[in-house]
């Protein structure tokens, strides 16, 4: 990574001397079936043109490009040597005129680690697929450019490439392929796209399965606007492909933001490929969408998957006006496109689909992930200060996205709905095909709400931290409430800020002959300070359960006084389904709460993890929302492999084994909820009974009435051995000649790092620490092996040479793969005083390593201090 880096004040100078007017970008695929080389890397010949204009005549800048070789550079009719002005990461151009044109032809590497140009080779049938991922700066990868967000432009491409293939970039494709090479390549060209950011343009070429369909619209001029869809996967997944329920969602997302923007979709098709082994979830390219291809579902999954998979399809198609139409200037302002596109993906869910529960997800998962990114000691406001590339590249995390998103439905409850909606439409219309900043967001905001809006952003978007609210409440002597406040606590000294809140605060009781506990008294305040009473409940009867942020209008961790959290201790399952609220949430919101403040209290040290298992164990199996159970199960293997005392680890192991048995044999045949109880009771069996019980699921000697063991669940069966020492590599050999595929591969490389043996962690850790032929994609499946919990004596060893190793990692491999080797090999799995005492040697004894290394350990750090935290309350328990 030397020499590749960014920094915010470089882009500042190179943007404030450039004005780009176009790309002209050539790209020659041919190579990629071709044999690899003998030596270095597989590449490709690309070829770009850049048209721009420069404000200070005789000036100097550069052009970014990462590749093995540059063929030539001719700026302004003028060859350069390509010695003088390319160092592996920048081509300088000097004496620079008013209007400039370079051309620069290189050699580019494939990429197997997700970066760039991605090559990856099917195990299945032999066959090659391409796709690119640039976010937030590979594009120099692929082609030569001014990689930074606020010098767009519009791109021409054309791509060479076999000719039974399929090619697709952001714009639709002009005319037939051009048939080159005898016939055996064709020359696709694609119209020219938008003014847009180098890193959202987009190739994907392979012999993809390809599927179309047509979105069509009357607009509200009379005009018909009519969308070409299409939906592409790899050949070998095309027998599980959906591709209606991905269009079915797509037009429903796509007349929901033409009915909330008034703003027509800008970028003529919408393709929609899933991808192999993709880094993240899904980006937003305009017209040509890249996701992981595990939202290709090959065995059975639980409804929370397909409202994951919509979740994510919508939240890409809110970028094509979120970020692909206005473009944030620099990495500061990343919050601009994906805290709105978070937001906007849960509001199109729960208003425009059939997953009217979006909100229970929104409020249990992605918050979960917020509250732990919040209180990291990496926090940072929402709108961040991004140094450099590095830092960018970090900050896609809880707080840009969900606790950003959590922020905007503060802000909705704020300001009301439409005036957030139409300060939206105004910033598109507006600032369309430009980048903006902060206050260009904040200043629509209040012309159309007539709030000040610069002490709600100083409030909610430069301040880090989450607030605590905790009921308060005394009563008459006939048990009535006198007085009802809510206390607001800042999250530390080094966040002190106090913020205003837009809360409601719910009553509930229980009713013993039904078994219920419901909501019967309700209110919403503005919540300022550190204590605010709530008028409006004063005279209520007396509450079994007071829930602070019911209806979950605000980001905030919730606690309970003493009486509420004796009530859940003892009535969670009965908390009865609220009649749904203005925020628009359907059945189990307030208990998905509850769940989640119960969870908060757990990593926060302040309930021990034995008494949030115990809620488990009595309450998940009366859970109706799978999504909720699910992170629940998440949950308690955290809590038992992390927060447990060790010497408890044991019973509390058998316990949650015995119940996921128990409830696995209670779930309704062919439900979700058994999918969800047979996958728990593999990420927790230890014992005899509980192996024997998944050996015959495997086997089929052993039956669970409804319950189908596909290959994927098979292969989750199979790990959950191969880690127990009871199956070996060849039965993990047998299980990939059933799937000799390539997510049977990523299975079996898994499943065989799993395995008990001091020789497989050694191989292991040779595989990806020690060398560099793994894909991103076997990269990780390697480290999930690896590190399991169950298995610290045999990691042990590698708890020093994980701190030896750091800086080496670091300089020498890709960001994408330095940052999962350095999050998934950190020796978590030893949970004791001395692994903290070895990271925190670490941070004191190299203060000058690259600050992005160094947040990386430090998050880890602070992960395993709180486990420890968390352990020692539930020994004093």
């Amino acid at each position: 990574m030397p020499g590749e880096n960014l920094t915010r004040t470089e882009a500042r100078e190179r943007a404030a001397l450039l004005t780009v007017s176009g790309y002209d970008v050539a790209l020659d695929l041919r190579s990629a079936i071709e044999p690899p080389p003998a030596t270095g890397p597989r590449t490709f010949r690309s070829t770009t043109t850049i048209r721009f204009a420069c404000a200070r005549e005789g000036a100097t800048t550069f052009v970014d490009l990462v590749a093995p070789h540059v063929h030539s550079v001719t700026l302004n009719g003028e060859t350069l040597r390509v010695e003088e002005v390319f160092d592996g990461a920048r081509v300088t151009l000097s004496g620079l005129r008013a209007a400039n044109e370079v051309t620069i032809d290189a050699q580019c590497a494939y990429s197997r680690t997700g970066e760039g140009l991605h090559h990856f080779l099917d195990p299945e049938d032999g066959q090659v697929y391409l796709y690119t991922q640039y976010e937030p700066a590979d594009a120099r990868r692929v082609f030569a450019t001014f990689e930074q967000p606020d010098l767009k432009a519009p791109f021409d491409f054309t791509v060479t490439a076999p000719a039974n293939w399929t090619v697709l970039s952001n714009g639709a494709q002009e005319g037939e392929p051009r048939p080159v090479d005898d016939g055996a390549a064709a020359l696709w060209r694609f119209a020219r796209t938008e003014s847009i950011p180098t890193y959202i343009t987009a190739v994907v070429a392979g012999p993809y399965h390809y599927v179309a369909d047509t979105y069509r619209r009357t607009l509200e001029d009379g005009s018909e606007l009519e969308i070409p869809l299409g939906a592409l996967c790899r050949k070998g997944l095309a027998r599980y492909f959906d591709p209606q329920d991905i269009f079915t969602v797509t037009k429903q997302g796509l007349d929901f933001f033409h009915d909330h923007f008034d703003y027509p979709y800008p970028f003529g098709k919408y393709d929609q490929a899933f991808v192999p082994e993709y880094n993240i979830g899904a980006m937003e390219n305009p017209g040509c969408v890249t996701f992981r291809e595990e939202f290709v579902f090959r065995g059975r999954v639980t409804d929370a998957s397909y409202e994951g998979r919509a979740n994510v399809i919508l939240h890409e198609m809110a970028h094509m006006w979120f970020g692909d139409l206005v473009t944030m200037e620099w990495w500061d302002d990343l919050w601009l496109k994906e805290s709105f596109a978070d937001f906007m993906g849960a509001f199109a869910l729960v208003e425009s689909t059939r997953f009217r529960d979006g909100w229970i997800t929104f409020a249990n998962r992605r918050k979960s992930w917020a509250y732990r990114a919040d209180q990291l000691p990496s926090t940072h406001p929402v709108t961040a200060d991004i140094r450099d590339l590095e830092d960018a590249k970090l900050n896609f995390d809880g707080i840009t996205y969900a606790k950003g998103a959590s922020v905007l439905k503060q802000l909705v409850a704020y300001v009301g709905k439409d005036a957030f909606l139409e300060g939206a439409r105004r910033y598109f219309k507006r600032h369309q095909w430009g980048n903006t900043r902060l206050e260009d967001l904040l200043s629509v905001l209040e012309e159309t709400s007539g709030r000040d809006m610069a002490e709600w952003s100083k409030a909610w978007l430069q301040t880090a931290g989450v607030n605590t609210l905790t009921p308060q409440l005394t009563y008459d002597a006939a048990g009535r409430v006198t007085e009802l406040a809510v206390l607001q606590e800042a999250a530390s000294a080094e966040h002190p800020v106090l913020r205003p809140h837009r809360v409601a605060v719910g009553l509930y009781r229980r009713d013993p002959a039904r078994g219920v506990l419901e909501r019967y008294a309700r209110a919403e305040v503005d919540v300022a300070g550190p204590r605010t009473p709530v008028a409006e409940l004063a005279g209520a009867e007396r509450p079994d359960l007071v829930l602070v942020n019911d209806d979950d209008l605000t980001y905030c961790k919730v606690r309970f006084d003493e009486a509420s959290l004796a009530t859940l201790r003892e009535h969670l399952g009965e908390l009865a389904d609220p009649a749904p609220g203005p925020s628009g949430a359907g059945h189990s919101l307030a208990r998905a709460l509850c769940w989640s403040a119960v969870w908060n209290l757990t990593r926060d040290g302040l309930m021990p993890a034995r008494d949030f298992l115990d809620l488990v164990l009595r309450f998940a199996g009366q859970e109706t929302e799978i999504g909720v159970l699910q992170m629940l199960h998440g949950q308690a293997k955290l809590a038992l492999d992390h927060y447990t005392a060790r010497e408890r680890r044991p019973e509390a192991g058998r316990l949650l084994s015995e119940c996921a048995v128990t409830r696995l044999r209670q779930a309704e045949p062919g439900s979700g909820h058994q999918l969800a109880w047979a996958r728990f009771l593999a990420a927790v069996a230890s014992r005899e009974e509980e192996l024997r019980l998944l050996q015959g699921l495997l086997a089929g000697t052993a039956r669970i009435d409804g319950l189908a063991v596909d290959q994927e669940l098979r292969w989750t069966v199979l790990g959950a051995l191969t880690a127990a020492g009871l199956a070996d590599e060849e039965a993990v050999g047998a299980e990939l000649a059933r799937d000799d595929t390539a997510s049977g591969k990523r299975h079996q490389v898994r499943c065989l790092a799993a395995r008990p043996s001091a020789a497989v962690k050694a191989q292991a850790w040779a595989s990806v620490v020690e060398s560099d032929t793994l894909s991103n994609s076997l990269v990780e499946a390697t480290i999930s092996g690896f590190a399991q919990p169950g298995q610290a004596e045999l990691t042990a060893p590698y708890t020093a040479r994980y701190f030896e190793m750091l800086e080496t990692v670091w300089a020498t491999r890709s960001i994408e793969i330095g940052m999962a080797v350095v999050r998934g090999l950190f020796p978590a799995a030893q949970g004791d005083q001395a692994t903290l005492d070895a990271a925190d040697a670490w941070l004191t004894g190299h203060p000058d390593a690259a600050p992005a290394l160094r947040r990386l350990v430090s998050e880890a750090r602070d992960d395993l201090a709180r486990a420890l935290r968390a352990q020692r309350a539930d020994a004093a328990a």
